[in-house]
């Protein structure tokens, strides 16, 4: 069964607002989140050629719309699976150099399957980059070094992303991620 593009969006609006910037995830989502500048691209491709139009096509609107801070790419139709999905990666980073963007933009990415290399999959720590859906995330190079810049410490970062997801109670587990948890009978 397929979601409606509005139930998509706002399901991926709310991981980012009581995840991401809820857990502090990521201490510069909250200033664009609340600015509105942050663009939420459900994706209608049904292949992985159209999904590369669409990234090149939100690239451009990124080009045209410097108020814009940053793309999300939500793929909704496509790459389910974790390793189509980094294999994908792949070719989006390519596309990216190709057209001269690497540099302008990054590629950041999340996924309900995310495993860091070397973990087990039910390690907390890949909790960090799990999202309802596959997600592309494009960020202004430019914004990134300026706001590391300024933050304390921004190497340490993914360490307490990792220490905050192993304080929470599987409650807190299960409330926050239930969307992989959904399958589980209870």
């Amino acid at each position: 069964m397929t979601l409606p593009t509005l139930t998509i969006e706002q399901q991926t609006r709310q991981w980012l607002e009581e995840v991401v910037i809820g857990l502090q995830l990521c201490p510069f989502a909250k200033a664009p989140f609340q600015k509105n500048q942050i663009r939420f691209l459900v994706s209608q491709a049904n292949s992985e050629e159209e999904l590369i139009q669409e990234l090149i096509a939100e690239c451009q609107i990124l080009d045209a719309n410097t108020h814009i801070e940053t793309t999300l790419i939500i793929c909704a139709n496509l790459l389910d699976d974790f390793f189509d999905f980094c294999q994908f990666l792949n070719w989006a980073e390519s596309t990216l150099k190709k057209n001269q963007w690497r540099g302008i933009y990054q590629l950041a990415n999340f996924h309900p399957h995310y495993m860091f290399n070397g973990c087990a999959y039910n390690d907390l720590q890949n909790f960090t980059n799990r999202a309802p859906f596959p997600i592309l995330h494009l960020l202004r190079e430019e914004n990134i070094s300026s706001m590391l810049a300024k933050y304390p410490e921004p190497e340490l970062i993914p360490q307490r992303n990792v220490a905050r997801m192993q304080q929470l109670s599987i409650d807190e587990q299960q409330r926050y991620f239930a969307y992989l948890f959904k399958n589980i009978d209870n």
